[in-house]
């Protein structure tokens, strides 16, 4: 096998406009189908795409012998249900965020997959961008010191009652959907898993979804903090603060793929910009996945970590409901 053949569950506004552009050119990753409950909706979506195979249900596509893996934008709610019916049907999976509504889910899921020997990886892209790469380097040399805490910032303004983001039922709300981004880019600098977490929730009274989120996740000899929003003005950045200097990563988890990407490094002997890329962090993903499947080797990112980050976000829901810090 030189490529891997591609299907998409969803003709998803995110994997049209986000996504695509940067696969194309690839030698690793072919985007081969894409699938829609309406036949009509994804032969649109392909022949705007430049997608061969169009199918009307996503039952269909899993049926197609020349599909290799699956990429999963489905709502919330149904991740784990496809990363199980494409495990059945001898698929590997990159799945959106977060990877089920809950740890329990996201375990039965990847039990599931795992008994029918699919690889299967929760879709973080911003791992693979350059400028994570770099500032986790930073952090492991010790450059900024004995690491104190990281504080993240993610926020966007929609208010729309028909967007999935704002409908509790489909997996909605600020930490589901941005509030997954802050957790797991804590763990992944930190490099190991918080012991405790407590959250201050706030929701909209029609929507019944979670508008501003807050926590603090502890790790015995490190924090992170963060806050996330759904109907705020659009703000983005992560800060690492360490003994001996700090690392400013200014857009975090959007970062266009077509401008370079600029974070901050600063200790005692001064600051410095550093620019990474021009990258394109889906790409690198997809291809970095497609890799593993041709070489037979493990995803970049282990399926357990897809456990791990649920069992963070179990915690945050808990500690709403008590109020009180809540065992992760």
């Amino acid at each position: 096998m030189d490529f891997v053949r591609w299907g998409i569950l969803s003709v998803s506004n995110h994997y049209r406009l986000r996504v695509h552009h940067q696969l194309s050119g690839s030698k690793l990753t072919k985007m081969f189908g894409i699938a829609s409950r309406d036949l009509e909706k994804a032969g649109q979506a392909a022949s705007e795409l430049g997608i061969a195979r169009s199918y009307g249900s996503y039952e269909a596509l899993l049926e197609d012998p020349e599909i290799d893996a699956v990429y999963i934008p489905l709502p919330n709610h149904l991740h784990a249900e496809w990363i199980k019916k494409a495990a059945e049907a001898g698929k590997h999976v990159l799945c959106e965020k977060p990877f089920a509504m809950n740890a329990a889910q996201a375990r039965d899921a990847l039990l599931y997959a795992e008994s029918k020997g699919i690889k299967v990886m929760e879709a973080f892209m911003y791992r693979f961008h350059p400028q994570w790469v770099h500032a986790e380097e930073v952090v492991r040399a010790g450059e900024i010191g004995k690491l104190q805490y990281v504080h993240v910032q993610f926020t966007y303004n929609n208010r729309d009652p028909r967007n999935i983001r704002n409908i509790l039922s489909v997996g909605g709300g600020a930490i589901y959907d941005i509030g997954c981004y802050a957790c797991s880019s804590s763990r992944f600098i930190i490099g190991k898993e918080p012991r405790r977490a407590i959250s201050l929730v706030r929701r909209d009274v029609e929507f019944g979804t979670d508008v501003v989120s807050s926590a603090i996740l502890d790790f015995g000899d490190a924090e992170a903090l963060f806050t996330v929003a759904t109907q705020s003005f659009p703000v983005q950045r992560v800060d690492i603060v360490g003994s001996a200097g700090a690392i400013a990563i200014f857009i975090p988890f959007n970062m266009y793929d077509d401008i370079p990407a600029e974070m901050s490094i600063s200790t005692s002997i001064g600051s410095r910009i550093v620019r990474l890329g021009p990258a394109g962090q889906y790409r690198l993903m997809f291809d970095a996945f497609s890799k593993s499947i041709i070489e037979g080797r493990a995803v970049p990112t282990p399926p357990a970590d897809a456990i791990a980050n649920m069992k963070v976000i179990d915690a945050l829901f808990k500690s709403e409901r008590s109020g009180s810090w809540e065992d992760v």
